[in-house]
């Protein structure tokens, strides 16, 4: 049975339905609201672990299909687990690896027990199972684990409400499966974007009584919207005690909404993408910094952003690395970029803390263009 000493959550303020807390696990304290950059193999792309120290990074996550296929989970936990083997000391989480078996669409198979699929390697047959994926992730050693669950077309509802029904059975077989005590793990709500779905599962992974609830599912091409209609059901039913994640959302405008509507974690690859594509992310929108208007121009990407990006370096010198395709170009921007993300989460901490949220975020997105 999994020792609730060594995961617990204090809820330290809230305002509206926005939330402050603390997350406690084995490798440190996770205060929320938080951003968790997405080292899928192990690596935030083009990052050292230095920068994300620097950056003060709490929470990090890596991705179970991809560190199964390469270098293997075996070999992971030969050499002691993610932490050592990446030369991280904080907090790391991990998926299922469902989401990424289940966009091979045409190179996987579903059934009840599990999914057969093709690795996008070498075309090899594996077949994962909750029983299996729980097993790769204790081989992983993270902080935070999670049940391996069916993300399925948002507008599809016959088979949404069939996955739906699979992920709740995955989720108790991954809950039977768990054998290490140092690790959290999250159920995912399901449902697409029909409520009576997201309410039935909010409520049945709500009592499975699990250290943390995920919300899966979403971003996944529904609109703002809909998005936002069923963070509002979720946050009514999943527990005030308990951390929850929204998965793979990660622009500064859905990270407002979605602490306006009681979400704690949020992730993404968004923030180190944009970075690879010329892009830095700032509190008034994005800046292509391709453009031949930066040629000459002085200032930082924003000029009260303090990260090291920033103190450092013009407009001028980043388009200058992007056009001569110097690596640094993408470094620098993914610090920025991680900056812009972290920095907003700290912010709507102490807005929440504060009691002036809502002020907050009105004037937030009010500043989008």
């Amino acid at each position: 049975m999994m020792e609730k000493s060594k995961f617990s959550y204090d809820l330290v303020a809230q305002d509206g339905r926005a939330r402050a807390g603390v997350f406690h696990t084995p490798h440190g304290d996770i205060p929320t609201p938080i951003f968790a950059p997405v080292g899928t193999q192990a690596s935030v792309k083009s990052l050292t672990q230095r920068h994300l120290q620097e950056l003060d990074a709490k929470l990090i996550l890596s991705n179970t299909y991809h560190l199964y296929l390469r270098p293997g989970d075996e070999l992971i936990a030969e050499l002691g687990g993610l932490h050592p083997f990446m030369s991280w000391d904080r907090p790391i989480l991990t998926d299922s690896g469902g989401f990424q078996v289940f966009s091979l669409s045409d190179m996987r198979q579903v059934d009840e027990d599990g999914v057969t699929f093709k690795s996008h390697l070498d075309g090899a047959t594996h077949r994962l199972t909750p029983e299996k994926s729980i097993a790769i992730q204790e081989n992983l050693g993270s902080d935070i684990i999670m049940a391996f669950d069916e993300c399925a077309d948002p507008y599809q509802r016959d088979y949404i409400e069939a996955a739906m029904h699979r992920t709740h059975r995955w989720a108790e077989r991954c809950k039977a499966a768990q054998a290490r005590d140092d690790q959290a793990l999250f159920g995912i709500v399901q449902g697409g974007i029909y409520p009576e779905l997201r309410e039935q599962s909010a409520e049945f992974i709500r009592s499975l009584d699990l250290p943390g609830n995920a919300i899966g599912g979403l971003s996944v091409g529904e609109t703002k919207e809909e998005m936002h209609a069923m963070l509002e059901i979720v946050d009514q039913i999943l527990p005030q005690d308990k951390p929850r994640y929204l998965m793979g959302v990660g622009t500064p405008q859905d990270l407002v909404e979605g602490v306006r509507r009681g979400v704690d974690i949020f992730d993404c690859v968004l923030p180190t993408r944009l970075a690879r594509h010329s892009a830095a992310m700032t509190d008034s929108g994005r800046l292509n910094m391709m453009n031949a208007q930066f040629a000459r121009d002085e200032r930082p990407i924003s000029a009260t952003c303090e990260c090291y990006t920033c103190q450092n370096y013009s407009r001028a010198y980043l388009r200058h690395l992007i056009q001569a395709k110097e690596l640094l170009a993408g470094t620098l921007l993914s610090i920025h970029n991680i900056h812009t993300l972290l920095s907003l989460t700290r912010r709507m901490r102490q807005s929440i803390l504060d009691g002036q949220f809502d002020e907050f975020a009105y004037n937030y997105l009010a500043n989008f263009d």
